[in-house]
């Protein structure tokens, strides 16, 4: 059943970095459905939000993703991060379009998800995730690398939202 849009208005787009990890979901559910994944990506947004998105591998369905979202991640050192997880970000062929682009359903909800690796060195050997969204359903996520170099682009330009007592 879609989720119906929240506010399209406040939908903001404009990723400034992206890292695109390659390896295999160990665990990816759902609002309790088990499903595949086809890639994992880091989205930091110009406005300081963050999405580990999870391109879904669903058969009946080639637009299914679901985004953990947070803001104020922490690096606890060089080689982890956590992130507050404060909403899901769910899409599907049946949300609406803006642009031609299906707009997520945003779903709040609490949780954590936390990156074993670093960017700047292009290695991140795992990623965690677990958020409740405010209707009970449970959402949980265990990536492994491949060992693959993580692709990281950087698209513009902007402040950084992390919080690193090392630097």
């Amino acid at each position: 059943m879609p989720i119906p849009v929240n506010n399209p208005a406040l939908y903001n787009p404009f990723v400034d970095l992206l890292a695109l990890m390659s390896g295999h979901c160990k665990t990816l559910k759902v609002a309790g459905r088990s499903f595949a994944c086809k890639t994992v990506a880091y989205a930091h947004g110009d406005k300081g939000r963050v999405n580990f998105a999870v391109a879904v591998d669903d058969p009946s369905d080639d637009n299914h993703v679901v985004s953990f979202s947070g803001e104020n991640g922490k690096r606890a050192d060089d080689n982890s991060y956590e992130l507050p997880i404060d909403r899901m970000l769910l899409n599907s062929k049946d949300r609406p379009k803006v642009d031609g682009l299906p707009v997520p359903a945003e779903q709040t909800s609490t949780g954590t998800c936390r990156q074993t690796g670093n960017f700047a060195a292009k290695q991140v050997s795992d990623v965690t995730c677990s958020a409740t969204d405010s209707e009970g359903r449970r959402y949980e996520l265990l990536f492994v690398s491949d060992g693959t170099p993580v692709n990281v682009r950087r698209i513009r330009q902007s402040a950084p939202s992390i919080q690193d007592p090392f630097k």
